[in-house]
């Protein structure tokens, strides 16, 4: 039986359907490496997310069997084990949409404070607690649970710590089913998408475009500028309204929320819901033509600008570096 450390964080990993650990997964580690000893759950992963884990820094490693045909509930009865064998101090969870349903479910389940969407976690001497941006990143809050350890769901990016490597120890969980009703899954098929820019939740670097493009043809050039800092595309609601780009690089309030090192935003007023899913990114960079745009009362840096004029003279300064 392994012993556990009496300031033991519970951090739940997100697995990708091919078994390996989501790229959420170094954020989570590396924010419970910040206020205690992380203990990474990981259910249903292939054989090297163990190792993984501990080299993304998880001292103690507890696994447990998927059902790949049932959802949540396996994995909710898998934290719950897990839990009561750990005592932890905290749970993190990361906040993906199975995540946010793993987290809400087992809060629920053992009567437990639920603080969503975490920017930041830190400790004081009453235990851990939760820091957010709220009202679309106008402010900065704590929430701090009044009994029981909280259960925390962190955004994907926001966390920059990263946990030092170690050599896990590995232990079976024994799991027992609760028996809660599970939505089952009957057939899927996969579908593979092939792109050379990273995926827009988690991404260091996003370049979004707004309705200021113009078009859908004229959008291009927000991906060409992305494509030469290697970045993720994002858009807010008017472009993606127009038809400019999918719904699924929306970034706002109703769509993604990002915590990037840099957001480049091109042609994008900045509504306050588009804010609310970009504000904590590290550094903001706008160009606008309207230099009384809202976009700029929160830009690190700003252009008053044309961006067919700007993007393109920005794009050659970027591959003559290169070259």
């Amino acid at each position: 039986m392994t012993d556990f450390a009496d300031d033991s964080i519970l951090v739940v990993l997100d697995v990708t359907p091919g078994g390996e650990l989501a790229s959420s997964s170094a954020g989570l580690l590396g924010a419970a490496a910040a206020v205690g000893t992380p203990v990474a759950l990981v259910v249903g992963g292939g054989d090297g997310a163990a190792a993984s884990a501990g080299q993304l820094g998880a001292a103690v490693v507890l696994t447990a069997a998927g059902d790949a045909g049932a959802l949540t509930t396996p994995i909710v009865d898998a934290v719950a084990a897990a839990f009561a064998l750990v005592q932890p101090d905290a749970v993190l969870v990361s906040n993906s949409i199975e995540g946010r349903d793993v987290a809400g479910r087992f809060a629920a389940r053992q009567s437990l404070a639920l603080s969503v969407d975490a920017v930041g976690v830190v400790r004081d001497d009453q235990g851990v607690l939760a820091q957010h941006s709220v009202y679309g990143g106008a402010y900065n809050v704590t929430s701090a649970p009044t009994f029981g350890a909280p259960v925390i769901t962190v955004r994907q990016g926001a966390v920059d710590a990263r946990a030092e490597a170690q050599e896990p120890r590995v232990q079976a969980l024994e799991v027992a089913a609760s028996g809660a009703p599970a939505a089952t899954v009957d057939s899927f098929e996969a579908v593979v998408a092939t792109s050379s820019r990273p995926e827009l939740r988690g991404a260091t670097r996003v370049v979004a475009g707004g309705r200021g493009l113009g078009s859908q043809e004229k959008f291009a050039l927000v991906e060409q500028l992305a494509d030469a800092l290697g970045a993720a595309v994002g858009a807010s609601r008017a472009a993606v309204d127009a038809g400019y780009i999918p719904y699924a690089h929306q970034v706002g309030q109703t769509g993604v929320s990002v915590s990037p090192q840099l957001y480049v935003a091109l042609g994008i007023s900045g509504a306050i819901q588009h804010k609310a899913g970009m504000q904590t990114a590290k550094t903001i960079v706008a160009i606008n033509k309207d230099g009384d745009a809202p976009i700029f009362d929160i830009a690190d840096f700003g252009i008053v600008g044309d961006v067919f004029t700007v993007v393109p003279q920005l794009i050659a300064a970027l591959e003559a570096k290169k070259s």
